[in-house]
C-alpha cells in the first residue's frame, strides 16, 4: 500500500528523531491484509537508515513488532495503524529508539515497579479516538518494564477473532488472556488497577489548601489555573484528568480554534495546568464534603483533605435510560460513541435511542456501516436540528420511530434485541438488532452530595453569578450545575468565574 504524501512527509519528520537502530520484525503470510502490512512496514524502513525489516512468527498473522537490535520490548500491531492509531505507531518508534516518553517520574517509577508477567491485547479500531490512549499507555510500559508486553490488534482484520471473544466495544483490553478492561483508561488507571489504589497515608501530610478543585475537565483545570495564578495554594483532585471531553471526536465551536478532538485539547489544558504550581491528585474520588471551620473533602480511600474554599466541577456522562438489559449488556451490545464502536457493526442492525442532535449524528454515522438503522424517540418529534433530520430522512437504510418508549434490550450473552412500546397505542412490539447505541444526553455526577448543597430535580448544583453554592466556602463550575448550556468554552468559563469568586470570598472572610 502506498502512503499518501502528508502521511510520509509526517513521519519523515518523526524519523529524524531515532536515537537508536530499530527492527520491525514482520509476521505475514501470502494472503491480501499480509501484503498490505509488508509493503507499508516497507515504506517506513525505506524511509530511514536507522529502520530494518526481517521476517518472524509471531502469534498473529499480519503483525510487526517494534524492537531494538539489542532489545526486544514486547511491542506488537497486529494490523496496519493507520487513523489514530498512526501516532501510536510514530511514539512506538520514538521510544523504543531511545526517547523517553513524555510522563512524570512519579509515574514511571510505579511502572518500573511492577514485578509481575503482564502480557496486554487491546482491541482497537482505527477511527475509535478513545484506543490511542491505552494504546500508547500499554505501549510506554512495555518499552519502561520487561515484565510487560502488548498487541494492538485492528478488529477489521481479525473480526473472527472479535467475534469469538465477542467484542463489542472498542478500546477493549485483555491481560495475560484475561479481561482486563473496556473504554477508556488513562496510564494511571491502568496502573492503579495493577497495584491498587493510593493508600491514606499518601495525603497525611498535605497542608491546608486555599482551593482544592474536585473534577479534572475543562471547568476544573480552568479554575485551577486561575487560582493559581492568584499565588494560592491550589489542588485538583480528580478521578482522571480529561472528563467528558475525552469522549468528544470534533470540537468545531472552541473560539480561536477552528477544530481540534478532545483528547488533544484536553491534553493541551493539562500541560497549561501543569505550568502552574497546582497539586494534582489523580486516580482519586471525593466521597463527601463538609463545611466546618473550614472545607472539609474525604475521598473514598478515607483521606481528609482540607480547604479554606472548594470548588466542584465533576461534570455528567451519560445518562441512562434505566430499561431491564442496559447494565447486563454493557460492552456486550450497549454502546455510546458511533466513532470508536460504530465499525464493530459492519453490516448488522442497530438501534439508536435518541432523536437529539447526538442521536441523529450517531445514527447518520452509523448507517454507513450497519445494514440497518433504526431511531427510537421518547418525544412526538425529534429535537435534532432541522438539517440534521433532512440528511436523516435521506438515508434509505433508517427507520425512524417517534413517541416510542425503549422498555427492555434484550439478548443471552449479547443483545438481540429492543422491545418497546407504542405510547399512542399502548401496543408493545420488538425489532431484532445486535447493538443499541444510547444517547440521550448527560446526567449529573453529584450524587456523593446527598444532603450537602443544595441541587435542583435533575441533580445540578444550583449556583449564583459568581459560582457559589448554598454552603459558604464551597462553589460549583461546569456541566454538574444548573447552567443553562452545556458546552465547553462555557464550562471553561464557569471554572474561572468560580475561581475569582473564590478567591473574592478568602479575602472577604
Amino acid at each position: 500500500m502506498a502512503l499518501d504524501r502528508e502521511i510520509k512527509e509526517q513521519l519523515a519528520g518523526y524519523l529524524d528523531l531515532l536515537e537508536q537502530n530499530i527492527v520491525l520484525k514482520v509476521s505475514v503470510a501470502t494472503d491480501e491484509n499480509s501484503q498490505k502490512l509488508l509493503e507499508f512496514v516497507s515504506e517506513i524502513v525505506d524511509m530511514s537508515p536507522k529502520i530494518r525489516m526481517e521476517n518472524a512468527s509471531l502469534s498473529r498473522t499480519p503483525s510487526f513488532s517494534v524492537a531494538r537490535e539489542d532489545e526486544d520490548y514486547g511491542i506488537v500491531f497486529a494490523g496496519i495503524p493507520l487513523g489514530h492509531e498512526f501516532t501510536s505507531l510514530i511514539l512506538a518508534l520514538l521510544q523504543v529508539s531511545g526517547r523517553p516518553p513524555k510522563i512524570d517520574d512519579k509515574i514511571k517509577a510505579q511502572i518500573q515497579k511492577i514485578n509481575t508477567p503482564h502480557q496486554f491485547e487491546t482491541y482497537v479500531s482505527l477511527t475509535c479516538h478513545n484506543c490511542p490512549d491505552i494504546v500508547q499507555a500499554l505501549n510506554i510500559m512495555s518499552v519502561l518494564n520487561p515484565n510487560i508486553s502488548h498487541t494492538m490488534i485492528e478488529g477489521g482484520m481479525f473480526k473472527d477473532e472479535v467475534e469469538a471473544k465477542n467484542i463489542m466495544a472498542v478500546p477493549t483490553i485483555f491481560d495475560n488472556g484475561e479481561a482486563f478492561g473496556s473504554g477508556r483508561m488513562s496510564i494511571d488507571q491502568i496502573i492503579t488497577k495493577i497495584v491498587g489504589a493510593a493508600d491514606a497515608s499518601e495525603f497525611e501530610d498535605k497542608e491546608i489548601f486555599d482551593v482544592l478543585v474536585i473534577g479534572g475537565g475543562p471547568a476544573g483545570a480552568s479554575a485551577a489555573i486561575y487560582a493559581a495564578r492568584k499565588g494560592i495554594r491550589t489542588g485538583i483532585v480528580a478521578d482522571t484528568f480529561g472528563g467528558q471531553v475525552l469522549e468528544t471526536m470534533s470540537i468545531e465551536n472552541l473560539i480561536g480554534t477552528k477544530y481540534t478532538e478532545g483528547p488533544k485539547l484536553m491534553a493541551q489544558v493539562e500541560e497549561h495546568v501543569n505550568e502552574y504550581d497546582v497539586d494534582v491528585m489523580k486516580q482519586v474520588r471525593a466521597k463527601s464534603i463538609q463545611k466546618k471551620d473550614n472545607v472539609e473533602v474525604t475521598l473514598e480511600n478515607g483521606a481528609v483533605l482540607t480547604t479554606k474554599t472548594a470548588i466542584i466541577s465533576t461534570g455528567a456522562r451519560w445518562r441512562n435510560i434505566g430499561v431491564p438489559g442496559e447494565q447486563e449488556f454493557k460492552n456486550k451490545g450497549i454502546a455510546y460513541c458511533p466513532h470508536c464502536d460504530g465499525p464493530l457493526y459492519e453490516g448488522k442492525n442497530v438501534a439508536v435511542v435518541g432523536g437529539g442532535n447526538s442521536g441523529i449524528e450517531a445514527a447518520i454515522d452509523l448507517a454507513g456501516v450497519a445494514k440497518h438503522v433504526t431511531v427510537l424517540e421518547f418525544a412526538p418529534d425529534l429535537k435534532a436540528d432541522d438539517v440534521l433530520q433532512k440528511r436523516l430522512y435521506t438515508l434509505p437504510n433508517v427507520t425512524v420511530l417517534k413517541n416510542v418508549q425503549t422498555k427492555e434490550i434484550t439478548g443471552q450473552e449479547k443483545v438481540d434485541g429492543v422491545t418497546y412500546v407504542d405510547r399512542e397505542t399502548n401496543e408493545e412490539k420488538h425489532i431484532d438488532v445486535e447493538g443499541v447505541f444510547i444517547l440521550i444526553g448527560l446526567a449529573p455526577n453529584t450524587e456523593w452530595l446527598e444532603n450537602t448543597v443544595d441541587r435542583n430535580p435533575m441533580g445540578e448544583i444550583i449556583v449564583d453569578k459568581h459560582g457559589a453554592t448554598n454552603v459558604p466556602g464551597v462553589f460549583a463550575a461546569g456541566d454538574c450545575t444548573d447552567s443553562a448550556y452545556k458546552q465547553i468554552i462555557i464550562s471553561m468559563g464557569s471554572g474561572a468565574t468560580a475561581a475569582l469568586g473564590a478567591f473574592d470570598y478568602m479575602i472577604r472572610n
